[in-house]
């Protein structure tokens, strides 16, 4: 009887233990798929942000894109606006693609207060919207609050003190020139002064920017030395052929400073001409096409056409001598399309209000990319050139259809669309430049964005 009275406790406890058991598993439960739930919403955020940055990214170079084709139109407000909308309307594509439902909801209808889109004169400068002047050149897009669906997010804030805040990301894009040695380089390589370079100054290896330069043929005897301001074509191949291709921008050999590039003796002043001359919309010659060499978005220039006859007096326009004031180009009061006249006419064009914009024109075709290189004690002919550095040069007008001097007008100026790698430093002196994304600083303060 005792041993019966001691055993009977002890088969009775594991009895009443069962409900305690099944509440503690009902909890444990709980946790774990609140703890998934948390993982689920946590994954979705870092999703959402990496797919908003994405978006964000690519709108910024949109618009700092659109920024640089705007350079040169004289409204601010035009020129803000036309770059506020490439950039939200990249940043719409993107959110309509695949996979970004969410974002495209979000945005829908309210684009313009969803992001931010301010534009600076310098990285580190005062972002605005509209820019204070027409030389703003970075472009920063925002997306402050990005608001997102929560699935256990709102259970936890419940049941947390303090709760999780909004379940939200954010986003920022900061993009704008950089400088390049590009690729996309007309075969012409044109004799520089190694001693006269200063940008700030507007002198580029010799060359005044916005001067009409008139660039001649240096073949001619072999035992003359080069000179400055004349070119020479760059053996990329040789053969009139390639010559009339890479002259229309179908080159696409890649040079550096301090490289030697090596140059072609004679003119061949028909393939130069015939290929410069698609830039305008002129096709005479070779199997060049409209699709794939298209003109420039603007092709009008003066009629009767500049000439220079060799005298030594220099180019005239309706037999006056052509003067240049801050790249305003004019004889004898008589105004001549110039480089500034293209870039105004570019932008309106690009901003959807200009009147002799080309359909299928594309954008920098009349700028050629051109090797500066160090001619001293160089000789005409086949020879070496170390390079100085790449000159934007604006072509004026069509190159006359061949003739011995094989004359090229246009103006240097100090900045154009490159292509290749971005460089490793903001602009600083002149010369093609690509758009690229920059780290973006808060307040110019040198205190990094945690959301770019």
């Amino acid at each position: 009887m005792m041993n019966l009275r001691i055993q009977q406790p002890f088969t009775a406890a594991p009895r009443r233990q069962e409900g305690s058991v099944s509440v503690l598993m009902v909890f444990a439960l709980a946790a774990m798929l609140m703890v998934a739930g948390l993982a689920l919403d946590v994954s979705h955020m870092f999703l959402n942000k990496t797919r908003l940055q994405n978006a964000v990214d690519a709108a910024a170079l949109s618009g700092a894109k659109t920024l640089s084709q705007m350079e040169g139109g004289v409204d601010v407000g035009t020129i803000a606006l036309a770059t506020r909308t490439a950039a939200l309307n990249t940043l719409m594509q993107n959110a309509n693609a695949a996979g970004n439902s969410e974002l495209a909801t979000a945005m829908e209808g309210n684009e313009v207060t969803f992001a931010k889109v301010t534009l600076a004169e310098k990285l580190d400068g005062t972002f605005r919207y509209p820019a204070l002047t027409t030389n703003a050149k970075y472009v920063r897009v925002e997306v402050p609050t990005y608001n997102l669906t929560g699935f256990f997010w709102t259970l936890v804030q419940s049941l947390r003190s303090g709760g999780l805040g909004t379940k939200a990301v954010s986003a920022t894009a900061t993009a704008g020139p950089s400088p390049t040695s590009p690729c996309d380089l007309a075969p012409l390589m044109v004799c520089g002064d190694p001693s006269q370079y200063n940008p700030s100054a507007g002198i580029f290896w010799g060359f005044q920017f916005g001067n009409l330069e008139v660039l001649k043929t240096g073949a001619g005897d072999p035992s003359d030395n080069m000179s400055p301001g004349n070119y020479q074509l760059l053996d990329f191949g040789s053969g009139g052929n390639t010559v009339r291709e890479d002259m229309a921008g179908g080159g696409k050999v890649c040079r550096n400073v301090g490289e030697e590039v090596q140059t072609s003796p004679g003119n061949k002043a028909g393939p130069t001409s015939q290929g410069l001359n698609t830039r305008f919309g002129i096709y005479e010659g070779g199997p060049l096409n409209d699709p794939a060499y298209p003109p420039d978005l603007v092709t009008t220039s003066s009629t009767p056409s500049i000439t220079d006859d060799g005298d030594g007096t220099g180019p005239k326009y309706q037999d006056k001598a052509v003067t240049s004031n801050n790249g305003d180009l004019t004889a004898d009061g008589n105004s001549i399309l110039d480089y500034n006249d293209w870039r105004a006419s570019v932008a309106a064009c690009v901003a959807g209000t200009g009147n002799d914009c080309r359909s299928n024109g594309v954008f920098e075709r009349r700028m050629l990319k051109i090797v500066v290189g160090d001619c001293t004690d160089r000789q005409n002919g086949s020879t070496s050139v170390p390079v100085l550095g790449f000159g934007c040069y604006f072509v004026v007008q069509p190159m006359d259809k061949g003739g011995k001097n094989s004359e090229i007008f246009g103006q240097f100026v100090k900045e154009c669309e490159g292509d290749n790698v971005a460089g490793p430093s903001t602009p600083t002196g002149a010369g093609p430049q690509i758009i690229q994304l920059y780290k973006t600083y808060l307040n110019g303060n040198g205190t990094p964005s945690t959301d770019s």
